[in-house]
Parts: structure tokens; C-alpha cells; sequence
């Protein structure tokens, strides 16, 4: 089953460009993939490209040893960034092509599900309101309504990052904006009521001392904080360390980690409660299951990260569905409406869960006239962050 042609597009989602990829063979059979990142999309879609070309005459069906060739062959030029999601897109994509070629779902090819309803955190809900603790409370309950148990927000955005000429280099709040801060997710918990878990995002843009500020009003909130998401910058893992152990809130790291190699010494400092990897950067389906395998031995479980296409989403369900220590996955509530129109079927969400189906592959065709209607913004209106 060689591989003949490698093709890749850039399509607009609600905040940024996707990536989607696709494998051709010369048996017919056909795999997609997403290697999604932001900004600067299209420095990935190169990647794709060029990528692509280097697996041309190769056995589709040796994942692994195209995985490893891949990121050996590159990594001089960078072990994460643009390179790392072009393998993970294509990673996916062989995949979905095995999976279809077998007649059997990817979960399957992993090993058997043990479960095929997923939970799911909602994301992105907030999305078009204004940035009062009142509008996040209203718009909170309409995502409770409709059966999401777990929601995920930046109460600090809008404050403190970047804005046409401006960048808060410090990376500090005033004490009015730590009190709105705390206004707003003070507001949601009490807008959704009990049961309802929040996890409190910071996109790493704020200092240490900030950061451990933050979780002590968090806590003396009494917020049912599901976890405190990436206090600091991953490239610091002994500053998260210093963090987590000066709070009482769960920590989560891991969507700017982008390998096991990366996300080692984070579990090595105890630094992590929740590692978060995204599957169109860390490498794709093969290194998302390693990364939960090594995950497994701290005892620490996986919640992906998934701001991103329809792809990534049903692809990161499946390694969900074949590792014990998967959580939660990452929904982007609020999305384009073409979403569903690109894929066969429509994402089988409903009431907060997504529910994996028996079809090969991934279980989706992908209609390539929906993805020529929608190219990639330009560069400079491409979103900075979710």
C-alpha cells in the first residue's frame, strides 16, 4: 500500500485557520488527518507540504517507523512548531487510512475501547458577549442547559495580552483587574449552580507571583476549580512546580508540550495533576497514546486540548476511548457552521458526551467541495488564543 500523493489545506475556523491533510495510495484507500496551529498557520501548511513529499513511495501501513523517520530526518530544525504538526497531521491521516483499509475503527487498532462515550469540557462559550461577569454567567447556563458538566474559560483575558502595539511585557494584573478576575468566575459558579466543574484558563500570561496570587483568591472563593490551567509558561517547568506546590488547585499543562520528551520532566517535578496534549501538535495519534502511556505511570490522567478542527476532535476521541487515565476532552461549544457540513456524519455529541460509532477509520469522510468554499483567513486576521 504505497503512498502516491499527499494533499493539504488551510480552512477557516471561528478563531483561526485548521489544517486538514490528506493521504492518497496507490490500493485507493484514502486517510485524513489535521495538523492544526496558530499563529502562523501557514507555516504549517508549508510543513504539510513538504513533509508530504518526503513519504511519497512509502508503505502506508508502517505509522510508526513513518513517524519516527519523520521527526529523526527534522528535528534539526526543531523538536515542536510547525515540523511537529505536519506529523501529526499525517500521522492521523494514516490512521484513519489503515483503520479503512482493515474495516475497523482506529480505537480498535489501539488495542479495544474501554468506553465509547467521551465527556467533554465546553470551551470557546463566551464568544460573542460582552466581557462582564454577568454576560459569562448567562452565557454559562445556556452551555449547562445543554448537558456540559465542565466548563473552561480565561477570566483574565482582554487584560493582559497582546493589542495592536501593546504588550503587558510584565505579565501582571492591577488589583482591579484581579478583582474583576475573581467577579467573573465567582458570577459563572454561581450562574450554573452546584455540580457544574470550572476550569480556570491563564494561556501562561501571567508572572509566578501573579499566577499563585490568583489561585489563593481561587481558593479563598471556594470555586470548584476542575483544574488551574498552565500557570506558567512551559517552557519553565520548575516554575509550575513552584507554583503547584504553593496551591490547593489541580494544575494542568501540556498543549505547548509537544512530545513525551517534552512532557517528561513536568511529570518528573510533580508539576502536572492534568497533562493536556493536543493531538495536532504533539504528534499526532501514535505519540498522543505514548504520552497518555507515560501519563499512566504517574498516575496522571489526559484531558486533550482541542481548540481546533472536526478532525482533531473525533481523532483525540479515539486515543481517549483506548487509554484508562483519559478524562475530558476539550469541545469548542461556539463554531463555525460548516463544521458538521465538512464532515459524512455530523460530530455525535449530545448532552455533553461524544459517543464513538463502529465505522473504520476515523468514521468520517471529508466532502473536499465544503473545504474549497471556506479557505484560511489571512495572517492578520488569524486569532492569538482560546
Amino acid at each position: 500500500m504505497k503512498i502516491t500523493d499527499v494533499h493539504a489545506w488551510l480552512v477557516e475556523g471561528v478563531v483561526y485557520n485548521w489544517c486538514l491533510v490528506k493521504i492518497e495510495t496507490d490500493t485507493g484507500h484514502v486517510g485524513y488527518g489535521e495538523a492544526t496551529n496558530w499563529p502562523g498557520s501557514p507555516l504549517v501548511l508549508a510543513a504539510c507540504r513538504h513533509v508530504g513529499e518526503r513519504i511519497v513511495g512509502m508503505d502506508a501501513r508502517r505509522i510508526d517507523y513513518i513517524w519516527t523517520k519523520l521527526y529523526k530526518d527534522l528535528n534539526w530544525i526543531g523538536q515542536a512548531g510547525p515540523v511537529m504538526s505536519a506529523i501529526s497531521g499525517i500521522d492521523i491521516a494514516l490512521w484513519d487510512l489503515k483503520g479503512k483499509a482493515l474495516g475497523a475503527p482506529v480505537f480498535e487498532l489501539l488495542g479495544g475501547a474501554y468506553r465509547r462515550r467521551l465527556p467533554l469540557y465546553a470551551n470557546y462559550w463566551f464568544a460573542g458577549g460582552e466581557h462582564t461577569p454577568e454576560a459569562y454567567a448567562a452565557r454559562a447556563r445556556e452551555v449547562v442547559a445543554e448537558g456540559f458538566t465542565a466548563l473552561k474559560f480565561d477570566p483574565f483575558a482582554h487584560v493582559n495580552y497582546l493589542y495592536g502595539d501593546h504588550l503587558a511585557v510584565d505579565l501582571g494584573l492591577t488589583e482591579a483587574q484581579r478583582r474583576r478576575a475573581i467577579d467573573v468566575i465567582v458570577a459563572v459558579q454561581e450562574g450554573v449552580g452546584e455540580g457544574i466543574e470550572l476550569a480556570i484558563e491563564t494561556h501562561a500570561m501571567l508572572n509566578s507571583a501573579t499566577a499563585i496570587d490568583m489561585a489563593h483568591r481561587i481558593e479563598a472563593a471556594g470555586i470548584r476549580c476542575m483544574w488551574f490551567e498552565e500557570p506558567a509558561p512551559p517552557e519553565h517547568p520548575a516554575a509550575i512546580a513552584r507554583i503547584a506546590a504553593r496551591t490547593r488547585l489541580p494544575i494542568a499543562v501540556g498543549e505547548r508540550l509537544h512530545s513525551r520528551s517534552m512532557v517528561k520532566p513536568i511529570l518528573d517535578l510533580g508539576a502536572a495533576d492534568f497533562l493536556m496534549p493536543d493531538i495536532t501538535r504533539c504528534g499526532g495519534i501514535s505519540e498522543m497514546r505514548k504520552i497518555a502511556n507515560l501519563a499512566e505511570t504517574y498516575n496522571v490522567p489526559i484531558a486533550p486540548h482541542n481548540p481546533n478542527g472536526p478532525i482533531s476532535t473525533v481523532a483525540s476521541a479515539h486515543v481517549m476511548a483506548a487509554v484508562p487515565n483519559s478524562f475530558r476532552l476539550e469541545f469548542m461549544r461556539d463554531d463555525v457552521a460548516w463544521r458538521d457540513e465538512i464532515l459524512s456524519h455530523p460530530l455525535p455529541v449530545a448532552g455533553g458526551m461524544f459517543e464513538l460509532s463502529e465505522r473504520p477509520g476515523l468514521g468520517f469522510e471529508v466532502d473536499e467541495t465544503v473545504l474549497a468554499r471556506h479557505p484560511g483567513v489571512t495572517v492578520a486576521r488569524e486569532g492569538f488564543y482560546v
